[in-house]
């Protein structure tokens, strides 16, 4: 007999978040976009689920993050706090919902929280998106920041996998972020050496992306960590081979409705 998994006592807030880091606990995100997916990895003791701009290629099937609207994201969000009892729900600003100006973000990082429930936005940027964090910041809107590689600025990077080594704008950009309010910030594709140092210089959690062992926690893609989406850049372990699973099943299950194997009789009503 299978163990029913346990409520919890409490869910994660962003103070719990943020204190991690002081207590030397390691933070675990995962990205989630609806219901069923939310719901298994909330039940499975990860700490954060961000609701990425990632599904426009995940989800939607699109080749960048930049076509992906609010209004999705809204839709996309709703669905995982409302299967998500206990991990933080952090949620991505899209392209050109924040850039504009500080106003123009506080107003949509405000429909997010009060259309979704989530715990906390997440926009990508630095040093350049500072006055911006530090406007949230202001209002009480919980921001994430995003330094490194930035897919939202993949037109200016010209690929997804491309490594950011300036450890000097990194590390003013991470320091600009923190300064601002942002509670935690995302280190992706940093050399090992440049993301280390400049998780001991802030206060505040790094979550690496292809930045190394030394961040305060790692998020990665679910269906990449799990061998669904066929993606594997260097950064991604893939901790299950789903994707052959899944295929194996849907096989068998053809192959024996054309044999007439299934349904039957135990599987019939009377």
């Amino acid at each position: 007999m299978s163990a029913t998994p346990s409520k919890p006592s409490r869910s994660i807030t962003v103070p719990d978040f943020v204190k991690a880091k002081a207590e030397g606990r390691k933070l675990s995100v995962l990205t989630a976009y609806d219901a069923l997916w939310a719901k298994l990895l909330d039940e499975s003791d990860v700490d954060a689920l961000l609701v990425g701009d990632s599904l426009g290629m995940v989800v939607q099937g699109k080749e960048t993050t930049l076509p992906v609207t609010l209004n999705e994201m809204i839709y996309h969000a709703k669905m995982v706090t409302r299967a998500t009892q206990r991990a933080l729900v952090i949620v991505d600003m899209p392209f050109m919902t924040y850039q504009v100006s500080p106003r123009q973000a506080i107003s949509n990082a405000g429909r997010i929280l009060k259309e979704t429930g989530a715990s906390a936005v997440k926009i990508e940027g630095g040093e350049a998106q500072a006055e911006t964090i530090a406007a949230l910041h202001r209002v009480e809107i919980p921001v994430m920041a995003h330094v490194g590689m930035r897919p939202q600025s993949v037109r200016k990077f010209g690929r997804h996998s491309a490594v950011q080594r300036d450890a000097d704008q990194l590390l003013a950009d991470a320091k600009a972020a923190e300064q601002a309010g942002a509670f935690s910030i995302v280190l992706e594709l940093i050399p090992r050496q440049i993301a280390a140092d400049i998780t001991k210089q802030l206060t505040i959690p790094t979550i690496g992306i292809g930045a190394g062992p030394e961040c305060d926690g790692q998020v990665l893609v679910t269906p990449d960590m799990l061998g669904l989406s066929g993606f594997r850049p260097k950064f991604v372990k893939q901790f299950a081979q789903l994707r052959d699973t899944i295929q194996q099943a849907v096989r068998t299950y053809s192959s024996e409705i054309r044999s007439g194997t299934f349904p039957d009789d135990s599987h019939s009503h009377h």
